[in-house]
């Protein structure tokens, strides 16, 4: 008996992943790009740390060997000695990050990742400049991006909701530059900390990656989390930062954009109201909106996205995990 109890487990184990989730359309919102196919789902597996130092200097890095598809990592540069600059390549992007002093050692810490619309399984370099003294040192490490398994999610909308009339084409194409502009910023201060603040109370309904069939059509992966949450609920910004963008989109409705620093951003869509604006300095835990159902939405909910370096990441691990969790 225990014998098959053990076979039954292990099959729902493998089986159920694999099962799509047919999901309300209350709190359901979409977001621009949407309507692009998406790419088949991958299989889950986890990332490995690893730390190096290089050869006869006090630099100590701490770079995973392996992450995986649309997950958010940190890099870690440790020195003995004072840091005069230091820069981190990735996927051809650059930051330059904090350098703080912690237990008389100066730390550099980054936060990077790939974006599930995008990424593909593989090899990649990550290089990481750091200058002592006036000396120059380059660490490269090689990080293995590995497969995700995503959910599925199924949902029947009406067909305006899913294919723009051809007289919002030009408006999104316009929105869109404007978005990618803000997600491009990389600013020098790092003012986020881990855990990231949980925006809101309610529970996810809609997770990151899911692959979208909407009408029967394979569309975009989710590249957020969808929170339940009431109209009017105040939504908490999640770490310190600077309000960079405050816009009413076709598909995000009326949207905030916080600027957390060295590349990190967070985005909240369908407000019913911005309670800030572009410009502000706003704190972790303060209301930078309230919950609405604006733009491309069937209900009210929050759509959270984090953006690092451009890329939207998984923000659950964020939500959760210390820096420590996540470089061991």
């Amino acid at each position: 008996m225990k014998r098959l109890a053990s076979l039954v487990f292990l099959l729902a184990t493998l089986v159920l992943p694999m099962l799509p989730l047919t999901v309300t359309a209350q709190g359901f919102g979409l977001e621009e790009g949407d309507g692009v196919p998406l790419t088949k789902t991958v299989e889950a597996q986890a990332a490995q740390t690893e730390a190096a130092s290089a050869p006869g200097s006090a630099l100590v890095l701490a770079a995973p060997g392996q992450a995986g598809v649309g997950q958010p990592f940190l890099v870690r540069l440790t020195s003995d000695q004072p840091l005069d600059t230091v820069s981190v390549h990735w996927l051809g992007k650059e930051v330059v990050p904090t350098i703080s002093v912690w237990n008389d050692r100066h730390v550099a810490l980054v936060m990077l990742g790939t974006d599930v619309l995008n990424a593909k399984p593989g090899k990649e370099e990550l290089v990481v400049m750091a200058s002592i003294d006036g000396k120059e040192n380059t660490l490269r490490r090689t990080v293995q991006l590995v497969p995700v398994e995503y959910q599925r999610q199924e949902l029947t909308l009406p067909e305006k909701m899913v294919t723009p009339p051809a007289e919002v084409l030009e408006r999104i194409r316009a929105e869109r530059e404007v978005t990618r502009a803000a997600l491009e910023t990389v600013s020098s201060a790092r003012m986020w900390r881990l855990p990231l603040e949980r925006p809101v109370g309610g529970e996810v309904s809609s997770p990151y990656g899911a692959q979208r069939i909407l009408n029967g059509k394979p569309k975009n992966p989710h590249r957020g989390l969808d929170f339940r949450s009431p109209m009017n609920n105040p939504i908490k910004s999640v770490a310190d930062g600077v309000v960079i963008l405050v816009g009413d989109f076709y598909y995000a409705g009326n949207s905030v954009y916080v600027d957390h620093g060295n590349g990190v951003i967070s985005l909240y869509f369908h407000l019913e109201k911005p309670m800030v604006k572009e410009g502000d300095t706003v704190q972790r835990g303060q209301v930078v909106g309230l919950t609405g159902m604006t733009g491309r939405s069937t209900g009210p909910h929050l759509h959270l996205s984090i953006s690092v370096l451009g890329r939207l990441v998984d923000p659950e691990p964020l939500l959760k995990m210390t820096v420590d969790d996540m470089l061991n």
